[in-house]
C-alpha cells in the first residue's frame, strides 16, 4: 500500500493542512483516518507516490478603508448574485436548531483523480453523504463508498478554527456584505490568487454547509465584488441538472457556480478545462462536477431524513 506524503506542515496556514490531506487520501483511495469532510473544489494537482507533495502559496489582500469598491464581477455576474442573494435571504431554514444536531447533505460528485505515472481522469459521478454537527463540537461522518469511505468519522472542529462551516459558526458570519468581503480575504487561502481563493470559498460555503439566509445573501453579494467574475447562461452539473452559473478562469480551468434559472436555488459546480492542460486533460473536457441533491437537519450522525 503507498504510503500518504508527508504534507509540509510549517508551510501551510490552519485549515489548508486539514483540507489538502482529505483531499490526498480521497484521491489516492487508501485506508482512511479521521479527517474533515471540507474539501475546495478542484484546485488540485495532486500526484500519488511518494513524492508527491503539496504546497500552498499563501496571498494576502489589503482591503482599502471608506466608501466600498464598484462590483468587480462582470455587470451581468453582479446582476445575477443580486438575484441569487434575494432567494437566499427568503430560503427555508428549519427552525430550533440545536447544538447536539447535524447538517445531513446529501450530493452527486465527480472529481479528478491523479495517479502517478498515468494521465489525469475523471472518476464516476457517484453518491456521497456527510453528516456536519451542528456547532462543529461533535464529530460528523462521511459515506462515499467509491472514494473508499464507508462510514469515516470527521474529526469535530477546532475552536479556533475561523473558516469552520459548522452551522453556528457561520450564524456569526456578517450580514453586511462588505464585512462578509472583509471575511473572505481573511481565511480564505490556497489559490493563486486572492481572488480565486475568494470564489473557491463562497463554492465551499455554498455546497457542503447549511448558510443561514443572512450571511448567504451577504455571501452572494460580497461575491460580486470578486474580480474576474462573469456568468455562463447554460451550465450542468453532476446530476444532469441545467442552470445558470457564476463563473471564473484560473489556471486553466472555468470554474462554475450553477444555480436553477428559476428559483437561483444552487445546484452544484462544476470546472471545465479552457485549454490544453499540462497534465492531460483537453480543452473543453469537464475536469470534476457536483451536484447537491438534499440539505437537512437530523438528530444524530447517520441518520437520513
Amino acid at each position: 500500500m503507498n504510503q500518504l506524503p508527508e504534507l509540509p506542515d510549517r508551510d501551510l496556514p490552519p485549515g489548508r493542512h486539514r483540507l489538502l490531506k482529505e483531499h490526498l487520501m480521497t484521491e489516492i483511495r487508501q485506508e482512511p483516518s479521521e479527517t474533515p469532510v471540507r474539501r475546495r473544489f478542484l484546485r488540485t494537482a495532486l500526484v500519488v507516490g511518494a513524492a508527491a507533495a503539496v504546497t500552498a502559496l499563501a496571498v494576502t489582500l489589503t482591503v482599502p478603508s471608506g466608501d466600498p469598491a464598484p462590483p468587480s464581477a462582470s455587470p451581468e455576474a453582479a446582476a445575477l448574485l443580486e438575484d441569487i442573494a434575494l432567494a437566499a435571504a427568503h430560503s427555508d431554514v428549519p427552525k430550533d436548531i440545536r447544538d447536539d444536531q447535524f447538517v445531513y447533505i446529501k450530493s452527486k460528485v465527480g472529481w479528478s483523480v491523479y495517479e502517478e505515472g498515468k494521465p489525469p481522469r475523471l472518476e464516476p459521478i457517484h453518491q456521497r453523504e456527510v453528516w456536519k454537527s451542528v456547532d462543529g463540537t461533535r464529530k460528523g461522518l462521511l459515506r462515499d463508498a467509491d472514494a473508499g469511505f464507508d462510514e469515516q468519522p470527521l474529526d469535530a472542529d477546532a475552536p479556533d478554527d475561523a473558516s469552520s462551516t459548522n452551522y453556528r459558526n457561520l450564524q456569526s458570519l456578517p450580514t453586511d456584505p462588505d464585512k462578509m468581503y472583509d471575511w473572505l480575504n481573511s481565511v480564505s487561502e490556497g489559490s493563486s490568487s486572492k481572488d480565486e481563493a475568494n470564489f473557491v470559498l463562497v463554492g465551499d460555503l455554498a455546497r457542503e454547509s447549511l448558510m443561514p439566509p443572512a450571511q448567504a445573501a451577504a455571501l452572494y453579494r460580497a461575491a460580486a465584488r470578486i474580480s474576474g467574475v462573469f456568468v455562463i447562461d447554460d451550465a450542468v452539473d453532476a446530476a444532469g441538472r441545467h442552470g445558470v452559473a457564476v463563473a471564473r478562469l484560473d489556471d486553466g480551468e472555468r470554474q462554475e457556480l450553477i444555480f436553477d434559472k428559476e428559483t437561483k436555488e444552487f445546484l452544484g459546480e462544476r470546472a471545465v478545462a479552457v485549454e490544453d492542460m499540462a497534465g492531460g486533460f483537453k480543452k473543453g473536457e469537464v475536469t470534476a462536477r457536483t451536484a447537491i441533491l438534499e440539505r437537512a437537519v437530523v438528530d444524530k450522525a447517520g441518520q437520513r431524513p
